[in-house]
C-alpha cells in the first residue's frame, strides 16, 4: 500500500503510546485543576463586562428589596383589616403597594436577565472559539491520537456550562444568600433574636448537608461524564467509518462495543439518580423541622400577646419566600458542580502544548516561486524511533523534484515537515534561505497547496470544497480550476451540478473524482509551492495520462515536490531522489537512473512488467 501525507503507516509507534490518546490528555487536566482554578480561568472572560455584571447584580438587589417588601405591606394589610365591623375601611394605598411590590420584583428580575444575556451567551461564544482555533493549532501528533466523538463532546458540554454556571450563580444562588441575609436582618430588627437564630440554623444544617452530600455525588457525575464521552466516541468512530462495518458485517460487534459505553453510562446515572433521593430527604428535613419552629415561635408570640396576627402572617410569608429556594438549593449547587467538571474538561482541552509554535521573531513569507532546500534533516515521530537520517537535497525556484521508494521509506514525512505539522529534530528546511521555523505558519501555508492520496472532503457542495482552495475565489475561477483538473464536465452532468452535495469526508464520490476535486482545490490556491502526492494513484491509466499532462502544465513555474509510487508519473522531473529506511539513496534523472542499474532501475523493470501483466 502506499503512503500518502495523512497515512499514519510511518508512525504507527504512537498508536501503541497511550499518553497520545485523546482521553489521556483531559484525565491528567481533570487532575490537576480543581474548582477555583476553573473559576480563575473563566475570570478574564468576564473582566469586560464587568459593568453589566455590576448592573445585573444591583437589579437583584433592587428586585429582593422588592419581594422584602411584600411580606411587610401584608402584614399591615392584615392589621389594617383587623378592626370593628362597624367602621369597615379598605386600605387602599397599602393593597396599590402591595401589587407595585409584587409587579417591582418580577420587573427587576426580568431586567437583570436582559441585561445579563448578552454577558452568558458572549462569555461561553469567546471560549468555546478558543478551544475551536487552539485545536487547529494543535500538532498533527495530537489529531492523529485523538478521539473526535469524545473531542466534540466536551467542546459541546463545556461550551453550555459556561452559561449554566453564570445563569444558576447570579440568578439563582447569590439572590438567595442575599435573601437570607435581608429576611434575617428584618427578623432582628423587628423580632426576637430567636427567629434570626432559627433562621441562620436551618440555614446553615441545610447547607452543610447539601455541600456535603453534593460532593460525595459528584463522583458518580464525573462517572456519568466520561461513560458519555466514552460511548460518543464510540458512536461517532463507528458512523464514520460505515462502509467498513459493512465491508466486515460487524453491525453486532459495534452495537456491543456500543452498549458497554451505554452499559456503563446506564450505571452511573443510577447511582445518581438514587444518591438524590437522599439527598432531597435529608433537604425536607431540615427545612420542615426550621420552618415548624418559626411558626412555634410566632404563634407563641401572638398567643401570648407579643405579636399581632399580621406578625404572623409576615413570619409566615418570609418562611414561604426562603423555604421554596432553599429546596432549590441543593439542585442549583449540583447544577454548579457539574457545570465546573464539564469546563473543566473544556479548559483542559486548552491544556494541550502546543509543540508547533511561531517563534517571537516569525516572519511573513512572500514568495512566488521560491526555492527549498532540505539541510541534513533528522526527524522521527517517536525518540525511539528516527525517520529521516540527514535528507539533503534542494529544489530550485521553479523546478520539480520527485521522491520515490518503497512505503515505509519516509516519502510522505518530508510533506509533513514542509507544512511544518511537525519541526525537525536536527538539521533545517529553508525556502529561499530561510529557516521554516522563522516564518509565520500561515504563511508558510499560505504558499504551500498539496494534492494527498487519500483526498477527505467536507460534507458540503463540490463547489464549497474547490473553492476551500482560495474561500474569496468567485465563482468563474472555481469553474476554470474545475476545467483544469478535468472534472467541469462531471460536474455539470451531475443533476444538481455544482450544488451536489459530497456526503460525509466525500462518499458519495469515487476516489478518483474526489482526487480531481483536490486537484481542483489546489490549482485554485494558486500557490508557490506545490505537492503532489500520489496525486494520480486513484485515477484509471486514460484518465491519469489526461491528468498527468496538466499537472505538468500547472507544474511549470512553481516549486514542486511529487511524492510517487508510479515512476511512470515523474519520468520528466528535474530530479528524482530515491528513499529506502530513511536516507536518500540515489538521486539523478529518469535516465541517468535507469543508466546506474540500482533500486529506481529495478523498481522501475518491476512496475514494467506489473504493466505487461495487467495489459
Amino acid at each position: 500500500m502506499r503512503d500518502s501525507l495523512f497515512s499514519r503507516r510511518e508512525i504507527f509507534p504512537m498508536s501503541q503510546d497511550h499518553s497520545v490518546s485523546g482521553a489521556a490528555p483531559l484525565r491528567r487536566a481533570r487532575e490537576a485543576r480543581g474548582d477555583f482554578a476553573v473559576i480563575a480561568d473563566l475570570l478574564p472572560y468576564l473582566r469586560p463586562f464587568l459593568g453589566r455584571i455590576l448592573l445585573a447584580l444591583g437589579l437583584v438587589f433592587v428586585a429582593k428589596l422588592c419581594n422584602l417588601l411584600v411580606p411587610v405591606v401584608l402584614k399591615r394589610i392584615v392589621d389594617g383589616l383587623n378592626v370593628e365591623p362597624s367602621l369597615p375601611m379598605l386600605p387602599v394605598g397599602l393593597l396599590l403597594a402591595y401589587g407595585t411590590s409584587r409587579i417591582g420584583v418580577s420587573l427587576f428580575t426580568e431586567l437583570r436577565q436582559v441585561v445579563f444575556a448578552r454577558v452568558m451567551a458572549r462569555t461561553s461564544r469567546q471560549v468555546t472559539l478558543k478551544v475551536f482555533r487552539h485545536l487547529h493549532g494543535l500538532s498533527l501528533k495530537f489529531h492523529l491520537g485523538r478521539r473526535t466523538g469524545g473531542v466534540a463532546r466536551d467542546v459541546e458540554r463545556g461550551g453550555s456550562a459556561i452559561s449554566d454556571l453564570l445563569d444558576w450563580t447570579l440568578y439563582s444562588i447569590i439572590p438567595i444568600f442575599l435573601e437570607v441575609i435581608l429576611v434575617t436582618t428584618v427578623l432582628v430588627w423587628a423580632y426576637d433574636w430567636r427567629f434570626a437564630a432559627v433562621t441562620l440554623a436551618t440555614l446553615l444544617a441545610y447547607g452543610g448537608w447539601t455541600f456535603a452530600i453534593t460532593e460525595w455525588r459528584t463522583r458518580y457525575y464525573r462517572a456519568s461524564v466520561e461513560a458519555d464521552t466514552r460511548a460518543n466516541e464510540r458512536a461517532v468512530d463507528s458512523l464514520l467509518n460505515y462502509e467498513t462495518v459493512k465491508y466486515f458485517n460487524n453491525e453486532e460487534h459495534e452495537a456491543s462495543r456500543y452498549d458497554e459505553s451505554l452499559h456503563r453510562l446506564e450505571n452511573a446515572r443510577v447511582k445518581s439518580t438514587t444518591s438524590l433521593a437522599v439527598l432531597n430527604l435529608g433537604q425536607v428535613v431540615l427545612v420542615s423541622i426550621g420552618v415548624t419552629a418559626m411558626m412555634w415561635l410566632a404563634a407563641a408570640g401572638v398567643v401570648g400577646g407579643s405579636m399581632t396576627v399580621g406578625d404572623l402572617v409576615l413570619v409566615n410569608a418570609y418562611l414561604l419566600q426562603l423555604s421554596a429556594p432553599l429546596f432549590l438549593l441543593g439542585m442549583m449547587y449540583r447544577e454548579v458542580k457539574q457545570a465546573l467538571t464539564n469546563m473543566e474538561r473544556l479548559f483542559g482541552l486548552l491544556d494541550e502544548r502546543q509543540d508547533v509554535q511561531d517563534s517571537p521573531d516569525a516572519g511573513p513569507l512572500v514568495a512566488t516561486r521560491p526555492s527549498v532546500r532540505f539541510e541534513a534533516v533528522r526527524f522521527g515521530y517517536d525518540p525511539r524511533r528516527q525517520i529521516l537520517h540527514d535528507v539533503d537535497f534542494e529544489i530550485p525556484a521553479g523546478g520539480t523534484v520527485a521522491v520515490v521508494g518503497h512505503s515505509g521509506s519516509g516519502k510522505s514525512t518530508l510533506a509533513r515537515l514542509l507544512y511544518r505539522f511537525y519541526d525537525v529534530d536536527g538539521g533545517a528546511i529553508l525556502i529561499d534561505g530561510r529557516d521554516i521555523r522563522r516564518l509565520t505558519q500561515a504563511s508558510l501555508r499560505g504558499t504551500i497547496a498539496i494534492v494527498p492520496q487519500d483526498t477527505v472532503l467536507f460534507n458540503d457542495s463540490i463547489f464549497y470544497n474547490i473553492r476551500y482552495g482560495r474561500p474569496e475565489a468567485s465563482r468563474e475561477e472555481v469553474e476554470a480550476a474545475a476545467r483544469a483538473a478535468h472534472i467541469h464536465a462531471f460536474i455539470r452532468s451531475l443533476p444538481d451540478g455544482y450544488d451536489t452535495q459530497v456526503g460525509e469526508r466525500g462518499l458519495k464520490l469515487s476516489g478518483g473524482e474526489k482526487q480531481r476535486v483536490a486537484i481542483a482545490r489546489a490549482i485554485l490556491k494558486n500557490p508557490g509551492i506545490l505537492i503532489f502526492d500520489e496525486a494520480t494513484s486513484a485515477l484509471d491509466s486514460q484518465s491519469e495520462r489526461a491528468i498527468q499532462a496538466e499537472l505538468e502544465h500547472i507544474q511549470r513555474g512553481r516549486t514542486t515536490l511529487v511524492i510517487a509510487h508510479r515512476l511512470s508519473t515523474v519520468m520528466n522531473a528535474d530530479q528524482i531522489l530515491v528513499m529506502d529506511g530513511g536516507r536518500i539513496v540515489e538521486r539523478g534523472s529518469h535516465d541517468d537512473l535507469l543508466a546506474r542499474d540500482g533500486h529506481y532501475a529495478r523498481m522501475w523493470q518491476l512496475q514494467q512488467r506489473e504493466a505487461e501483466r495487467a495489459g
